[in-house]
């Protein structure tokens, strides 16, 4: 089935916006997102918890290194209707010597095109906009586009999201478009229990990827497990892949649905 002229004009409108505000997923959200939005009238509250247990132990750009930071950020998703939501996140940092900080928050539209049209894969379409602290990293502004490309079949699922993000404030806003790939493969092993891989890239720009030495690029095996229709947890253990990239890295994810 063809989409409406309103959801096609939503579609083009999202990819045209002028350049905004976006903070980066980074490591404070470790997510592959699949095309399934939250449902109408339901707001969902996630917790993504994580630590970096080997990282950067020294920058050259004034922000901290990351061993051993402790991330927590809450993310609070709200749907309007079968094709749109809209989420909000606030990011905290912990270290041992500078303790609880914060670190900046986003925003996140996003569509998707209703299961009702019958297309052989989800299709779903999400923005970020929003700030960081200069502490964390130099580039404060950013803007992120993320195409959500997603497929079940039987026990098997995956989604792939070919993500394009930007700074507009710091030393990589000369960089343009960088891109961003993250993928996600998983098996369901009983009705509760799904295994499988996370990877998580930043290649560098679009224009030119960066040497792999200095590329990111995280291999993450995780599982999810079915709590109900009210809860979703994911745990997941990541290894950097380069020596651009935070070598060890544990996640958790915590989610809860309220029907209003």
């Amino acid at each position: 089935m063809r989409l409406s002229a309103r959801a096609s004009s939503l579609f083009v409108s999202f990819l045209c916006l002028p350049a905004g505000l976006l903070f980066a997923q980074g490591n404070y959200e470790v997510q592959v997102y699949g095309s399934e939005l939250v449902p109408p009238r339901t707001t969902m509250v996630e917790l993504h918890s994580n630590v970096t247990v080997e990282g950067s132990k020294t920058t050259d750009d004034g922000s901290l290194p990351t061993e051993h930071q402790f991330h927590e950020t809450v993310e609070i998703t709200h749907g309007f209707n079968e094709w749109f939501e809209t989420g909000f996140y606030f990011f905290t940092n912990h270290q041992a010597d500078q303790g609880w900080m914060w670190v900046g928050d986003h925003i996140r539209p996003r569509i998707s095109v209703p299961e009702s049209y019958h297309l052989p894969v989800g299709l779903s379409l999400s923005q970020e906009f929003g700030y960081q602290r200069p502490v964390i990293s130099p580039d404060t502004w950013t803007w992120e586009i993320r195409p959500i490309i997603d497929k079940k079949l039987g026990p098997w699922y995956w989604s792939f999201n070919p993500t394009f993000d930007r700074s507009f404030h710091g030393p990589s806003a000369d960089r343009g478009f960088e891109f961003s790939p993250n993928f996600k493969i998983s098996y369901d092993f009983t009705k509760r229990i799904t295994g499988g891989f996370e990877y998580y890239g930043a290649l560098g720009p679009v224009t030119g990827f960066d040497p792999l030495r200095d590329q990111q690029q995280q291999l993450l095996p995780a599982i999810d497990v079915n709590l109900g229709d009210k809860w979703e947890f994911n745990l997941g253990v990541g290894v950097g892949m380069t020596h651009g990239t935070d070598h060890l890295l544990v996640k958790m994810i915590l989610g809860r649905r309220f029907k209003l």
